[in-house]
């Protein structure tokens, strides 16, 4: 008698459940010291969860829990801890200022916050909290748990916070629906399995670590997290750890190369490499791919409101068919078969089970979607999954590809929105936190590309009494996430301006960033417009 086919997963914490009553003995999580089986850690989050409830009075199900956790083993059981409990799980950065994640617990109307001891600041949220060590979560007694209502497709999953053109944080939530249908698509195409390893080299506020998370889980694999200290040698960390599937932005390449790590075949485990939240460009795919002969590099592109990724491109397995668009960059590739796809005057635009319902202030769809005919969204009426989601990326066909259905390739984007080692930055947020420091008239941001990667760079201007760099910086700390908080910081006597009176952002990079700015510097003193007093960031 035949067995029947597995009922596809509804929930992101069903794809977790399947691989754990398939292989229970297998090794689900290894994190410092700490190596775990798919039973150990189903049995960790069912106590977490358990204790979630006890401790909090959280209801049945509770709606939205934070997690304020980063690489302990607190961290993961309790994201599947949140999952197991219907709950939408919202992740918030330990490192990130005080005042940003209680901004975020507010605006996403948290029940309870659960945090490890990477954290000093959970009982400053404004919810109530609990705080474990994971000698503490591995403590814990089997603590089954009573029935309770489970999540259904269209519950929220999780709920992440992206930079805001206003200076306010943006939440993306996204549906159990949403990551599901993306999971049935990458979940195959990675082809991992018991006895693969998998990397996790994402915090929990940047959505690709759900991508390494649910991959793994979602197939019998193993979850390994490096430590902070392992980041900084990726190719070390990959063969200590005998590393098969590999995930990371770009930067990480170039770490790499600076090192001098990736000499030829230096990645031997490597069967999959998967790169994403910057432009992966052709000579860093060459380095890659050099050093883990044996593995396929695919170049994934995606915003969180898409979950994850929703275009992807495997480079082909002979270097000479590899194709060579005119930026230097790999295609971001096709897109996954269950989306559409609409290239309107330039602009990529997309629908299909992966897009998002929209933004959490329904005020920040106003200008982010097009009707289902590709007219302007009218935010007064109801959004609907026929509505395409407008990414602000421009792309066009890779020149020479195939004619049924070319790769894209990425050309940029028409907005203030950049990527700075993997997450997405508005530089108008950057420059509000900027502009709301005492003593500052004006400023503004812009992105400068470095051999590790894109860094933001800022001018501003002040008033009578110049406001010194190093204290801007201190206090932009207290505001903003480290990554976005300037490389650089240049006063002005005032900003350039083009005949329209708007700031100048080329000349703006030309004074900052430019050719012109360092020939102004050997030949004579930059004129009174542009004379600035450079800080550059501390250590």
């Amino acid at each position: 008698m035949s067995t029947p086919p597995a009922a596809a997963p509804q929930t992101l914490y069903d794809w977790f459940a399947a691989s754990a009553a398939r292989h229970g003995t297998r090794p689900a999580l290894e994190i410092g010291g700490i190596a775990l089986t798919y039973t150990e850690l189903a049995t960790a989050a069912e106590a977490l969860a358990s204790r979630l409830r006890r401790d909090l009075g959280l209801g049945a199900p509770p709606r939205r829990i934070g997690l304020l956790a980063a690489r302990t083993a607190v961290a993961y059981a309790g994201y599947l801890a949140i999952q197991r409990l219907g709950a939408t799980a919202v992740p918030l950065g330990p490192a990130f200022p005080p005042e940003r994640n209680a901004a975020i617990a507010t605006a996403a109307r948290l029940d309870a916050v659960l945090a490890d001891s990477t954290a000093d600041h959970a009982d400053r949220l404004g919810t109530p909290a609990l705080t474990l060590t994971d000698a503490e979560l591995l403590a814990l007694a089997p603590q089954p748990l009573p029935a309770i209502h489970p999540a259904r497709p269209h519950d929220l999953a999780y709920i992440l916070f992206t930079s805001g053109s206003t200076g306010v944080p943006k939440g993306v939530p996204i549906q159990h629906r949403n990551i599901c249908a993306y999971l049935a698509q990458v979940v195959p195409r990675h082809a991992a399995g018991p006895g693969d390893r998998c990397s996790q080299t994402f915090e929990l506020t940047f959505d690709p670590s759900v991508h390494d998370m649910f991959t793994a889980w979602g197939s019998g694999a193993t979850l390994v997290v490096p430590t902070r200290g392992e980041l900084l040698s990726p190719v070390r960390f990959i063969n200590r750890r005998a590393i098969t599937h590999w995930n990371s932005v770009p930067s990480a390449i170039s770490l790499a190369h600076r090192l001098r790590a990736l000499t030829p075949a230096a990645l031997p485990t490597l069967r999959s490499s998967m790169f994403c939240g910057e432009p992966l460009t052709l000579g860093q795919a060459d380095a890659w791919q050099q050093a883990a002969p044996h593995s396929t590099v695919e170049n994934a592109y995606g915003p969180t409101e898409l979950t994850v990724t929703c275009v992807t491109y495997r480079l082909p397995a002979d270097r000479t068919a590899w194709p060579q668009p005119a930026n230097g960059t790999v295609p971001i590739g096709t897109p996954h078969p269950d989306l559409q796809v609409l290239v309107h005057t330039g602009e990529l635009c997309v629908r299909g089970p992966q897009r998002f319902p929209g933004y959490l202030d329904p005020a920040g769809n106003t200008g982010r979607f097009l009707a289902p005919d590709g007219s302007p969204y009218d935010p007064a009426t109801p959004l609907t999954d026929a509505h395409w989601y407008r990414t602000g990326d421009r792309v066009g066909p890779l020149a020479g590809g195939p004619a049924d259905e070319p790769p894209l390739v990425h050309l940029g984007r028409d907005d203030q929105q950049v990527q700075v080692h993997g997450y997405r930055v508005e530089l108008g947020e950057v420059e509000a936190a900027l502009r709301a420091l005492p003593g500052v008239l004006d400023a503004a941001v812009l992105p400068r590309a470095t051999p590790a990667g894109t860094e933001l760079t800022a001018a501003y201007t002040t008033g009578a009494a110049p406001t010194g760099g190093d204290d801007l910086r201190t206090a932009l700390r207290t505001r903003l996430p480290a990554y976005m908080v300037p490389a650089t910081l240049t006063a002005l006597d005032s900003l350039p301006l083009n005949a329209n009176g708007k700031l100048d952002r080329v000349a703006l990079a030309d004074v900052l960033t430019g050719p012109v700015a360092r020939r102004r510097a050997a030949e004579s003193p930059p004129p009174a417009a542009s004379r600035g007093r450079e800080t550059p960031r501390g250590s």
